[in-house]
């Protein structure tokens, strides 16, 4: 594995594939996340994509906490079907304090994946490149329409909330539509894929970001909820949906100004 990384992240990756490699369940460990598109620095995850072994996965699956313990100090680990993803063993190591995403998969699902993850190991590495080259890749951006049909139903939700004097509720809403709709949309509009809010700071989108800010002031909430709505009208403009939303963003103002 000839990967520059910082020392927690490097020791605890050694770690956990010396436990996997030495488990014969285990076909391959491949780096996903930034361990494939650059950037990896002191605070980044480690993603990991375990395969198993057809035969022998439903036992893994029941194993898995037992599995990532045996690997280091692990300090708590959950599966996320929070983020609909039940195959993943999100675990946390330390001290020192490292994050590591463990999917446990079948060399079946190699086949079709949203990003092409590095071989770290393999017990056959050649069978693994060749499954891996001929993979469809294709990260999961939505379309245009998708952004439309969901985008003034949660900036409504945001302003009755505002309204009725939820402001930690609206103030929530406001962080979810940044990372399911502006965030993505901005990626989009520069040409990378849509990865929510990640590594989204420049000066010209902090800047029209920071107006969708706001504190626990019921007038800076609806004026958040205002500069949402009009950068998401800026932004869709370089691929407006085929099928706009009807009285839209006039309703919604309307009802935010009343």
């Amino acid at each position: 594995m000839d990967i520059a990384l910082p020392q927690p992240q490097a020791a605890t990756l050694a770690a956990v594939c010396d436990t996997l490699c030495a488990d014969d369940r285990i076909e391959a460990i491949l780096g996903a996340g930034s361990l494939v598109h650059g950037a990896f620095d002191a605070h980044s995850d480690l993603d990991l994509v375990v395969v198993v072994r057809a035969d022998a996965y439903a036992q893994v699956m029941t194993t898995r906490h037992a599995i990532a313990a045996s690997a280091g100090p692990l300090l708590a680990a959950f599966t996320g079907e929070h983020v609909g993803e039940p195959r993943l063993l999100i675990c946390l190591y330390g001290p020192p304090l490292v994050h590591v995403d463990l999917k446990f998969v079948t060399a079946a699902a190699l086949d079709a994946m949203v990003e092409r993850p590095r071989l770290l190991w393999a017990r056959d590495p050649a069978a693994i490149t060749t499954q891996l080259d001929a993979a469809h890749v294709e990260w999961p951006d939505r379309d245009a329409q998708w952004f439309e049909d969901r985008a003034w139903v949660w900036l409504h939700y945001g302003v009755t909330k505002c309204r009725r004097g939820e402001l930690f509720e609206a103030i929530g809403m406001l962080a979810f539509f940044r990372d399911q709709v502006l965030g993505p949309l901005l990626h989009r509009n520069a040409g990378r894929p849509q990865r929510g809010m990640r590594r989204i700071e420049s000066p010209e989108t902090t800047a029209a970001l920071a107006a969708t800010l706001a504190g626990h002031d019921a007038r800076a909430v609806a004026a958040a909820l205002a500069a949402s709505a009009a950068l998401y009208l800026r932004l869709r403009e370089a691929s407006p949906p085929p099928r706009p939303v009807a009285q839209m963003p006039a309703a919604l103002l309307t009802l935010l100004d009343a």
